[in-house]
């Protein structure tokens, strides 16, 4: 878990609690969910939290959920922005594997040893969490007293440009440095730009920004020495770049909370890309609804109304009471650097923490349940024990997978009507290539079993239980999940039949009705596959794979395999 240094006088001055000792503070810090793990050698306070409350990378975040916390602030604040007066135009030569752009300008900051500590720990920090170690975001401040802007327009203005460069392009003199270099000598002989050179290494074009004197920022490797910020800088330029213009916009955003709370005016910036224009930072305040009864519920504690409201507002949001056949809802407005708020249930959490979980009441239920297995869950074990009891192997594979295995390698097409087409569930941001969605299907995963144990004596007769989604618009999730049964047969004479026989053994042990009509599959031979019908509902598929599918996984003897709904055995 990420931890923050924080210094307990400094937050004591920004809280404005100086009578708060240091005990005090971590009780008030763990009722939010900061943990409290040691001490630096200063004597700051090393607090753990939990990922999802990024504007708490700061002490400024700390502070702010603090003063919340004891009733000193209440509900939503937002940052009143004066009129950009600069753009960034985003070049055509722009890498196309780090498009975007984003930034904002804060004027009159009071940059203390202390508050320029706190504002480079709140860049590193968004760099490892959100940024990705700065993969997908990169943060740059820069001196903007330093920056000499083009003339943006015939009423004025100022503008710098985001354009991709050559490796041995312009040269400039990066941080910690007193020698100009090409953003190639950066890579080779700087120490920071070996440490992130494999970044953009691999790019024929690297990112950089320019204003009219030259290069000044080599996103997102290093920043000019030109433009370093000091404690007597009062005017910042900010600007990221990276691979997804939300995720970027938002890590601007908690930058320009934390530079307002030190006294810093904020300024809009233009982002002038090819075809449109945003004006950041984003400080749109978002909605979400949630009914008192859920609350309720969740909390297990009976609210009023207006006690619900103001416990809105002690965690920072601002909420609006009203009647919907018969139950009480609340639209509740959310800040905009609040990035983990993505449910109605992250509202009760916050309702929750406001009330405070260590005033919450243990009770038994008011009702009486006696511990058992679920239906599915008995369903599943009776019918593992019949694969097994045919001679199947059972596994646990990952329900993760990739397009590739799931799709491209058993010659299925996503987005089909066949076993195990369909809309796939990706992943937006998957941290391996192996894991990018949740699997449509089972058998994949079998066959990459298989291919992983050619080393292996054979017949390998294997067989799993496990779950198998799609993407679907009328699930409250906007996920369809469902538990899939799949068994393939591995060895020198496997055939159609085999398959069909252990599946009719599990029909009749399941009393249930089976049917196989002739069907037309790409994973199979064609004449060699049949659907599988159970009570008269096609919930399959059975037959012996492909040659080419067999080629594509390195196995060198025929495989016989069938997938089906678990549902169907109900």
């Amino acid at each position: 878990m990420p931890t923050v240094d924080v210094s307990p006088d400094e937050l004591r001055r920004l809280t404005g609690h100086d009578e708060k000792d240091d005990e005090e503070l971590k009780d008030d810090m763990f009722a939010l969910g900061l943990e409290y793990e040691g001490e630096t050698e200063e004597g700051d306070m090393q607090l753990e939290f939990a990922p999802d409350r990024l504007d708490r990378l700061s002490i400024e975040g700390v502070a702010r959920s603090l003063r919340y916390q004891y009733g000193d602030d209440g509900g939503i604040y937002t940052p009143k922005p004066n009129d950009a007066d600069w753009i960034i135009e985003v070049d055509e030569s722009v890498p196309e594997e780090r498009p975007y752009v984003t930034g904002a300008i804060a004027r009159g900051v009071n940059l203390s040893e202390e508050a320029l500590d706190s504002l480079i720990q709140l860049q590193e920090k968004l760099h490892a969490t959100m940024g990705r170690k700065r993969a997908k975001g990169a943060i740059g401040i820069h001196d903007l007293t330093m920056l000499k802007g083009s003339s943006a327009t015939e009423e004025g203005g100022n503008s710098i440009r985001y354009v991709g460069v050559e490796p041995e392009g312009d040269r400039f003199v990066p941080l910690d440095s007193d020698a100009e270099m090409t953003p190639e000598e950066v890579l080779r002989a700087h120490p920071t730009g070996e440490k992130y050179a494999d970044l953009v290494s691999e790019y024929e074009r690297y990112p950089a920004i320019y204003d009219d004197i030259g290069l000044f920022s080599f996103p997102p490797v290093i920043n000019g020495r030109r433009t370093e910020v000091e404690t007597d800088s009062r005017d910042l330029f900010i600007e990221l770049t990276g691979t997804d213009q939300w995720t970027i916009d938002k890590m601007c955003t908690i930058i320009c909370y934390a530079l307002d709370a030190r006294g810093a005016t904020i300024e809009e910036v233009e982002v002038e890309y090819d075809d449109h224009t945003l004006v950041r930072p984003d400080l749109e305040v978002t909605t979400k609804a949630v009914t008192h009864d859920r609350i309720e519920t969740l909390l297990g504690i009976e609210f009023t109304p207006d006690e619900v409201l103001d416990l809105l507002a002690r965690s920072g949001l601002s909420g609006e009471a009203s009647e919907e056949d018969d139950s009480v809802v609340y639209d509740v407005e959310i800040p905009p650097y609040r990035v983990d708020v993505l449910h109605p249930v992250d509202i009760v959490d916050d309702i929750g923490r406001a009330y405070g979980f260590n005033d919450l009441s243990p009770r038994y239920p008011d009702v009486g349940t006696v511990g058992g297995r679920h239906e599915r869950s008995q369903l599943e074990d009776a019918t593992r024990e019949v694969l097994v009891g045919l001679g199947f192997e059972d596994l646990l594979n990952f329900h993760m997978i990739s397009e590739e295995e799931n799709f491209e390698r058993m010659r299925v097409e996503p987005e089909t009507d066949v076993v195990g087409g369909g809309s796939p569930a990706t992943i937006k941001n998957p941290y391996s290539e192996d894991y990018t969605m949740l699997r449509t299907w089972a058998l994949p995963s079998l066959l990459m079993v298989l291919e992983n144990n050619t080393h292996r004596a054979y017949p390998q007769d294997i067989s799993e239980i496990g779950l198998a989604a799609g993407v679907d618009a009328s699930e409250n999730t906007g996920v369809a999940e469902h538990r899939t049964v799949a068994g393939v047969l591995a060895r020198h004479d496997a055939s159609y039949e085999d398959a069909k026989a252990r599946l009719q053994a599990i029909a009749r042990n399941f009393d249930t009705d089976l049917e196989t009509p002739p069907t037309e599959h790409p994973t199979f031979i064609s004449g060699r596959a049949a659907d599988v019908v159970i009570d008269g509902e096609t919930v399959g598929v059975i037959g012996e794979i492909h040659p080419e599918v067999l080629v594509g996984h390195d196995l060198e003897l025929p495989v016989a395999g069938f997938e089906f709904r678990l549902d169907a055995l109900e």
